[in-house]
């Protein structure tokens, strides 16, 4: 079974808020795209980039040359012959977010063939239900508690709350929006912060983030995210030895190669590598497998499309070190892509599906509306 060709489906018009310019809602500057892999006897695979489809074009007319004709039922070869042979044209950037939807779908063709869920193929199965938590972004207290107790309402025992204000007005501020984040969803319900230091012109340090990580300590905060630029190892090795509460960081690292310093030096309590930009299924398990031989936890990042969160619930069932998945709530890109809608138990774990491949059914309606009227290709598994 070989690969026969690859079609992008982009994702506009309902991109979510992100700290990015609305601009990128336009098809042209969409920033988030579907990745469809078609074989020579006709089963598909998908997979999803956290980039534009521009981009992602761009990268697949790069890699055409060793990936159209190479065998299907070989994901992590395939995909690691691909970043050998692009090393010079752009190892860490688009290249790198695109070969990850192609690796995500062609595990998703091999979990199909051999009638398996992915995790299984990458292992073996740790779980078979995790805790999602509900992430969205900051907002005013009184909007804040809101978004919180309609989250609860969907489900959720756990949310991550970030950017926004949070650390661009001043601490009182930055305290309202937790204390009013606690008193929505009550002692027992997690709440994750994750400050933005990823966002443009991040203007805190050290200093401020461990002063902010007290702060947190006192309204029992799950782990403190991005609290720092993300390239300043030097200073997460510092916080976490430091801060009162857990350290969690690395959604912008692509690539495997570049966590081992964060791991080996014990940057992190968490480690948060994003499935659709570090090089897929293949490299983020990897991470996850070196992450828990230094005792660090794996959190996908997954500001995502339902096929991406799809793809870290087969990665965190095949984890030993995982508890969490993350859930952008709520999210078109998310939601309207599967035919039978996600929800939670009594105890907010949602179930991995056990089906072939990424597991699921994709919704034909909902990608047509946020593709244009695009089509998934009919697959014979």
């Amino acid at each position: 079974m070989k690969i026969q060709s690859v079609r992008l489906l982009p994702l506009f018009g309902q991109t979510p808020d992100g700290g990015w310019d609305p601009a990128f809602s336009d098809r042209n500057r969409n920033l988030m795209t579907l990745v469809e892999i078609i074989t020579d006897q006709g089963v598909t695979g998908l997979g999803s980039v956290f980039t534009s489809e521009t981009l992602v074009a761009g990268s697949v007319a790069v890699v055409e040359p060793f990936l159209i004709g190479a065998f299907a039922l070989d994901p992590a070869a395939v995909s690691e012959t691909l970043h050998q042979h692009t090393f010079w044209q752009g190892r860490g950037g688009a290249i790198t977010h695109a070969i990850s939807g192609i690796d995500i779908a062609l595990w998703d063709i091999l979990g199909k063939v051999t009638g398996q869920p992915i995790s299984r193929l990458l292992g073996g199965r740790h779980r078979d239900r995790i805790k999602p938590y509900g992430s969205m972004l900051m907002d005013e207290p009184p909007v804040m508690a809101e978004r919180l107790q309609a989250g609860l309402a969907r489900g959720f025992r756990a949310f991550k709350i970030g950017w926004g204000p949070f650390g661009r007005v001043d601490r009182r501020t930055d305290e309202s929006i937790v204390v009013a984040a606690r008193d929505a969803v009550g002692p027992d319900v997690e709440i994750m912060v994750d400050a933005g230091g990823a966002d443009a012109y991040w203007p805190h340090g050290y200093k401020w983030a461990v002063n902010t990580a007290r702060m947190l300590a006192d309204y029992d905060i799950t782990w403190f995210e991005e609290a720092l630029r993300p390239d300043d190892i030097d200073g997460y090795i510092k916080l976490r030895e430091h801060a009162p509460v857990p350290i969690a960081a690395c959604e912008v690292l692509t690539r495997r190669q570049s966590f081992i310093e964060w791991i080996e030096r014990g940057a992190v309590d968490y480690i948060q590598p994003d499935v659709t930009k570090v090089g897929g299924l293949t490299e983020q398990h990897r991470i996850g497998q070196y992450a828990d031989d230094h005792a660090i936890m794996m959190v996908p990042h997954g500001w995502n499309t339902g096929v991406g969160l799809a793809a870290d619930l087969q990665l965190v069932a095949a984890a030993a070190n995982a508890r969490w998945v993350e859930y952008i709530t709520p999210a078109p890109y998310v939601e309207d892509l599967f035919v039978d809608p996600l929800t939670m138990d009594d105890d907010g774990l949602l179930a991995i599906p056990d089906a072939p491949g990424l597991g699921f059914q994709w919704n034909a309606d909902g990608i047509a509306k946020h593709t244009g009227g695009m089509a998934l290709t009919p697959s014979s598994l």
